[in-house]
């Protein structure tokens, strides 16, 4: 229905972001971390956002079948990083919205602490293909690589927990 405007008549917008159909999406990832020489590694991934630029994550992926989330974070994280791991502790969740093809996606994404053991740093078993890069970064540099602040506040949990597992 047009909307006047003074003496012009302007037809109403008819779709604004609250109006777009909503679409729940849920992953599981996490931060694996290797002890070398004393000082604690993580593993990230590189990724090319929708934009065209780089953005260094944590490794994460939706649950497959009947997988519970550290279930599926343990294997997101090998097939992005090639590194295998075990759980030791829950990190906690994170939640964000974005907007993408004509709706509107709240995703929620549950971050373990894992241990590694085993494998060897690659992307090539990324069966998705989003990892472009992998590499191991310590713990205290992890701020500075990261591209998302939410991420970054999950690694300073991780430090927080690192004394009671290494």
């Amino acid at each position: 229905m047009p909307v006047a405007m003074g003496s012009q008549v302007v037809p109403a917008t008819t779709s604004t972001p609250s109006q777009l159909p909503t679409v729940e999406e849920v992953s599981a990832g996490g931060v694996v971390i290797d002890m070398r020489d004393g000082v604690p590694q993580v593993a990230i991934i590189a990724r090319i956002n929708r934009g065209g630029r780089l953005e260094w994550c944590l490794p994460k992926g939706h649950p497959e079948g009947v997988e519970n989330h550290a279930e599926a974070a343990v294997r997101e994280i090998e097939e992005e990083t090639g590194i295998a791991g075990v759980v030791l502790a829950t990190l906690g969740s994170i939640d964000y919205w974005f907007t993408v093809s004509g709706h509107r996606v709240h995703k929620t994404v549950h971050h373990f602490l894992l241990r590694a053991t085993g494998g060897h740093l690659t992307i090539e078993n990324d069966p998705d293909h989003e990892a472009v890069d992998v590499a191991w970064i310590p713990l205290g540099e992890l701020a500075k690589k990261l591209s998302f602040p939410n991420e970054r506040r999950i690694t300073d949990l991780a430090r927080e927990l690192l004394p009671e597992y290494f």
